[in-house]
């Protein structure tokens, strides 16, 4: 396999990697709180990634190396725009896999290949306003003590299932530069209403907590995503206690043609 190469014709720099956002919104769609987040990631390859993203967007590298992530967590206080938080319809539980991309603009982001809710509304809206591949599924999060336990189950036969089970402590934990790539991400990459678009958001800095990963089961999820790592054993493994999220509006990007085929191999 060769060395992946991002097209040269691409005019702006790729953005940097900052704890804090590195633009303002110009206004608050919808507000939220992300809260009990546990990230693992493992190394893909990055044709395989390059064919999974939207139009318009290419991988998103790490010393040429790309990443796919599975996120568990808890969804809290939804709401639109300045309106107060939606009483629980507001608040549920997510799982997502996710994969890293860039924009001609040189905007990193996140694209997701499925989020798993367990609240129908949240996802025939999600759904239907922003093309976003929501799945309806049952999913439950549990503490017992330091340990935190996700399960999610389709609703459908052909669902797919998975969890995980950690053990998180007190101390704080600084992120290896892997980590902060991983997740000091301000904008999310979609195809919708015939043209791919970015969704900027913004929240504080995030902090990190000791997490020791005890077991989990990603198979089908990543699968059934199209993902497929590269080895079993996740690349990193990280705990956050939770932030409050602000999105703007989308913005399309801009009408440059992608790329027919992935950049031909060094």
């Amino acid at each position: 396999m060769g060395e992946y190469r991002t097209p040269r014709r691409w005019p702006h720099a790729v953005e940097a990697l900052t704890p804090v956002p590195p633009r303002r919104l110009r206004r608050v769609v919808f507000r939220q709180f992300w809260r009990d987040l546990v990230f693992l990631h493992w190394e893909a390859d990055p044709f395989e990634v390059a064919r999974l993203l939207p139009p318009g967007t290419v991988p998103d590298l790490f010393r040429e190396r790309a990443y796919a992530g599975l996120v568990f967590f808890r969804m809290q206080d939804l709401a639109v725009g300045p309106a107060p938080p939606l009483p629980w319809l507001g608040t549920f539980d997510e799982v997502n896999v996710r994969l890293y991309s860039r924009d001609a603009l040189g905007r990193r982001g996140v694209v997701f290949r499925s989020l798993d809710c367990d609240r129908l509304l949240p996802v025939l809206a999600a759904r239907a306003g922003f093309g976003l591949p929501y799945r309806w599924s049952r999913i439950t999060r549990q503490w017992h003590g330091r340990r935190l336990l996700y399960r999610t189950r389709g609703r459908l036969r052909s669902g797919p299932d998975g969890h995980v089970w950690t053990h998180t402590g007190d101390e704080a934990v600084a992120p290896r530069p892997l980590d902060e790539f991983l997740t000091y991400r301000w904008g999310l990459h979609e195809h919708g209403w015939t043209r791919t678009y970015y969704l900027p958001n913004a929240h504080p800095r995030w902090t990190f907590r000791r997490c020791d990963l005890l077991d989990w089961d990603a198979a089908q999820l990543l699968a059934a995503a199209g993902v497929r790592p590269l080895r079993a054993d996740p690349d990193s493994v990280l705990y956050a206690p939770g932030v409050p999220v602000r999105f703007g509006p989308p913005v399309p990007l801009p009408p440059q043609p992608p790329p027919s085929r992935p950049p031909a191999a060094a």
